[in-house]
């Protein structure tokens, strides 16, 4: 194949522009002009025309959830729907549509959905679906909201006992309110679902469907995960690492692979919430053993340390701006911790924590430290994920120990549409200037990932780079985060590349690098940044085979 006639933002610095790419066995055989590179056309080979447009290296979405955002792409959407009788519209209408679905759940549901003071309950639920199961979920995916049918059939409208940093909701009438905060508390409402919440399990528990999977079950769960790289596909994405996961979706993966139907590289790790320590991290080094190849990796622990700010389940350093006395509760007391992280370590498994909270943030690096004083120091390359709240003295601390920030340009209040409030009012206004800190990590020094914690937010790379691009100050005191396009182009390529230890063969146009690239419909580097939201990809390439073309 030759791709010519395009304008290349390769991220060689050796070579940072070209015109023509010739590729042959999935690699890229060389870059450069385009009657340098017709040298290399044969009587069978495939030439692209990219019409003058930019080319860059495939996307790496180095933060998402594959199988829940699969399951979702059907889901009803409550983004942008705002007021009692418009929810109640959206709802009435998809539940018409769904007459056999044993639990109707709908998605992006905003904390502030019903305006002023009022907040989703069950009781508002019912008021919309009383006789169905009907849930519905936050935007950042920590919190449901139930209606009565669906909390009695899961088992609890009498709430229950949870681990910390999960919450049933309870009313005066010592019934369940119907707010769910995170996912334990919300699991037996998801397994109400058509897959049983195996979508979820790797999320939830990151432990394997039981009972096992039927073959029917087991082949609805591959189409589902079809449906999900075909979308990843079509937005130029040509590498995902998951952010959740399980051996269960491991070998869903590697038998899509192995029909042919792998349009991305996945990473996946092993979600660890809790139980024998040794036994897990056992078995996550025996995933890292079993699922090492190029389209389909392992060798990463994920954890939870914290929640979010918007149901105030983050950790933070000092108390809430909006509730005093009160600073989260992390899932982990440090000592259990420290242990998890040495004994990940000591397997040389790489380490990505969830930690929003600049509290969360410094007990995950102090966790990193622990396993460090350990095992000794390694390239270990352990991540922090969402960083939205952190401590100038933690970014040097994550400098000098080599740790990645992977963080997320659609998620700040006021970006992609979503409200400035409750969230700044959590935040504090003393704390607004370290909140979603780009530009502070960058000149930190620390390596800096992009993505957008899909089903979180869309998982489009253009629309993450534009809210990257184009963020303002809330106030003209406040630090201005704005990202240049080559600098979020490099989280979205080589950084995420250097995350998963494949710099040395993907994230760049270079001789001998996989052939994974995208052609866009517009040359990038001549829009104004406020047109990055508009740029959609003309043709994905993926190992050299075409996997998505608009």
């Amino acid at each position: 194949m030759i791709v010519t006639n395009g304008r290349i933002l390769s991220m060689n610095p050796k070579q940072p522009h070209a015109e023509a790419i010739a590729i042959a066995g999935g690699r890229i055989l060389a870059v450069g002009s385009a009657d340098e590179i017709a040298a290399y056309r044969g009587a069978a080979t495939q030439v692209i025309d990219a019409n003058g447009m930019s080319v860059t290296p495939g996307i790496n979405e180095s933060h998402i959830h594959i199988f829940g955002g699969s399951s979702e792409l059907d889901q009803l959407s409550l983004f942008n729907v705002k007021g009692f009788e418009a929810f109640k519209a959206a709802v009435e209408t998809y539940a018409a549509s769904r007459p056999n679905e044993p639990l109707l759940l709908a998605n992006g549901c905003d904390y502030t959905i019903l305006g002023g003071d009022r907040n989703v309950d069950r009781h508002v639920l019912d008021a919309i679906l009383p006789d169905r199961p009907f849930a519905v979920m936050s935007p950042d995916h920590h919190t449901i909201w139930a209606n009565t049918i669906a909390l009695t059939k899961a088992g609890i409208l009498q709430g229950r006992s949870l681990p910390p940093g999960n919450e049933i909701v309870m009313g005066d009438d010592r019934l369940a309110t119907g707010e769910l905060r995170e996912h334990y508390a919300f699991d037996d409402v998801i397994a109400l679902g058509a897959n049983g919440g195996r979508d979820l399990l790797g999320l939830s528990t990151g432990g394997e469907p039981d009972p096992a999977p039927t073959p029917e079950e087991r082949a609805y769960d591959r189409e589902l995960l079809k449906r999900g790289l075909q979308h990843l596909a079509a937005h130029g994405i040509t590498s995902f690492q998951n952010m959740d996961g399980n051996r269960y979706q491991l070998e869903l993966l590697r038998e899509i692979e192995a029909e042919g139907g792998l349009l991305c590289r996945g990473r996946v790790p092993l979600h660890y919430t809790g139980g024998d320590i040794t036994a897990q991290m056992d078995k996550a080094a025996q995933l890292q053993s079993d699922f090492q190849g190029e389209w389909l990796n392992s060798g990463t622990v994920k954890m939870f340390m914290d929640g979010v700010l918007d149901s105030h389940t983050a950790v933070m350093c000092e108390e809430y701006a909006d509730r005093p006395g009160w600073k989260g509760e992390p899932r982990f007391d440090q000592a259990t911790f420290d242990r998890i992280c040495t004994e990940a370590d000591k397997r040389g498994l790489q380490i990505a924590v969830h930690a929003i909270g600049d509290g969360a943030v410094a007990n995950t690096i102090d966790g990193y430290a622990a396993a460090a004083d350990a095992n000794g120091k390694r390239d270990s390359r352990h991540r922090i994920e969402h960083i939205e709240v952190v401590r100038p003295s933690d970014l040097t601390r994550m400098a000098e120990m080599k740790l990645i920030a992977s963080m997320q340009p659609t998620v700040p209040p006021g970006q992609m549409g979503l409200p400035l409030e409750p969230t700044l009012s959590r935040i504090g206004r003393q704390n607004w200037a370290r909140s979603y800190a780009w530009r502070a990590v960058r000149d930190a020094g620390i390596d800096l990932i992009f993505s957008t914690d899909w089903p979180v937010s869309p998982v489009s790379p253009m629309l993450s780079m534009h809210s990257a691009m184009t963020m303002k100050p809330w106030t003209d005191d406040l630090p201005d985060n704005r990202q240049t396009l080559m600098e979020a182009l490099d989280a979205y390529t080589v950084r995420g590349a250097y995350a998963e230890f494949a710099e040395d063969w993907k994230g760049m146009l270079k001789p001998g690098f996989v052939a994974d690239l995208v052609i866009w419909d517009r040359v990038l580097d001549r829009i104004e940044a406020n047109e990055i939201a508009e740029v959609k990809p003309q043709q994905t390439i993926c190992g050299g085979r075409i996997t998505y073309s608009a």
